[in-house]
């Protein structure tokens, strides 16, 4: 790279630092977290746990916030140092380091900015990531085990935690359906960009004359939320009902009924939980995962209203897909949102799907 092209990229991520400097108003957050720390330590403030709790949560949020933005500041500072040097001396190995210096900082300003476009109210939580297998018996429920093997490699490539709260083995291959819950900061956020319907198009193995199949898979997220959300749960419109909880190949099988099935009987919002072996605690989850879903109700609701004001009509059933996995006759993988394609397959299946995950969220806000 020429000494010209390293200043005209410096001078861009110096433009962009500027951009976050302005947006972010640092020192209105440094207040605030002077205040919330001076909070944490006053008596009793671990009296109410769900109130610490949302102190504590909003000051980590903010010093991520800060202390990343102070971190990006520094590593530009000390590639500005690189550049003179380097300006001064021409030592190869010096400019390649300032190179990598500067390939790294540009993955890391994007990761930044693509943190902040992520300010929806429950971005930050956990998610709840449910796949249903569409028409089509083992091909689409062999599909949605890939799907969900994709989501486990992308999350642990995340750092997320992954815990399944319900499946429900396929009748021959895969799965019928399966719920998890992924921990991690902005995992929702993230994942919100992957609901909808995945297209997978392929020569099928459980076809013993080799003819190509088409597979349909849905995908819903959720954000896991606490009960103090604005959204009313009458006791008397819940039928739960206990039965005993089975896992793939006959693990984890309990002799108790632990197994909580959850029916919101307004909306015929059906919940299951079988991931613990106290039936309290399936029934604790089983209610975040109801709150969660009659929130998500709540917003379509309010989505559905705002649209229809503005003559908007969306297309809904397996032909709006959001993404189509092409394996034969050719190797693709394309977003049908933004028009992101690679023909790196295997990439994808392994969880490589932050590429689709950025396009999207992006667009959100453009």
């Amino acid at each position: 790279m020429e000494l010209v092209d390293i200043k005209n990229e410096l001078e861009q991520m110096e433009r962009k630092l500027a951009n976050f400097r302005g947006s972010l108003d640092l020192s209105e957050k440094e207040k605030r977290i002077a205040e919330l720390e001076a909070k944490m330590s006053e008596p009793g403030f671990w009296d109410d746990q769900k109130a610490s709790k949302k102190v504590i949560d909003e000051s980590n949020r903010l010093k991520e916030t800060v202390n990343g933005f102070k971190e990006l500041q520094a590593a530009y500072d000390d590639l500005e140092v690189s550049y003179e040097l380097v300006k001064e001396e021409e030592d190869e190995e010096l400019r390649k380091e300032l190179e990598e210096g500067m390939d790294a900082l540009t993955h890391k300003l994007n990761d930044y900015e693509l943190q902040l476009l992520l300010s929806e109210p429950y971005d930050k939580n956990n998610a709840i990531l449910e796949l249903h297998p569409g028409a089509g018996g083992t091909e689409s429920q062999d599909w949605a085990s890939m799907l969900l093997r994709m989501y486990k490699r992308w999350a642990d490539k995340k750092g997320f935690t992954v815990e399944t709260l319900d499946y429900l083995p396929g009748d021959e291959a895969g799965v019928k359906s399966v719920t998890l819950l992924i921990k991690g900061h902005n995992a929702y956020g993230y994942l919100k960009a992957e609901k909808g319907v995945h297209r997978l198009v392929r020569i099928s193995p459980f076809d013993s004359s080799g003819r190509r199949h088409t597979s349909f898979v849905s995908c819903n997220v959720m954000p896991e939320i606490d009960d103090d959300v604005d959204v009313q749960v009458n006791p008397e419109d819940l039928k739960i009902d206990t039965y005993r909880s089975s896992g793939a190949g006959g693990q984890h099988v309990n002799t108790t009924d632990s197994a909580v099935r959850i029916t919101h009987i307004p909306t015929n919002t059906i919940v299951t939980c079988q991931s613990e072996r106290s039936q309290i605690k399936n029934r604790e989850t089983a209610m975040k995962m109801l709150y969660a879903k009659l929130y998500q109700l709540k917003i379509e609701e309010q989505q559905k209203e705002i649209d229809e004001l503005r003559g908007e009509q969306k297309e809904i059933g397996w032909g709006s897909q959001i993404r189509s996995y092409v394996f034969h006759p050719y190797n693709m993988v394309k977003d049908h949102r933004t028009s992101i394609e690679t023909g790196n397959t295997s990439a994808v299946m392994d969880g490589e799907i932050d590429m689709f995950i950025d396009a999207y969220l992006r667009t959100m806000v453009s």
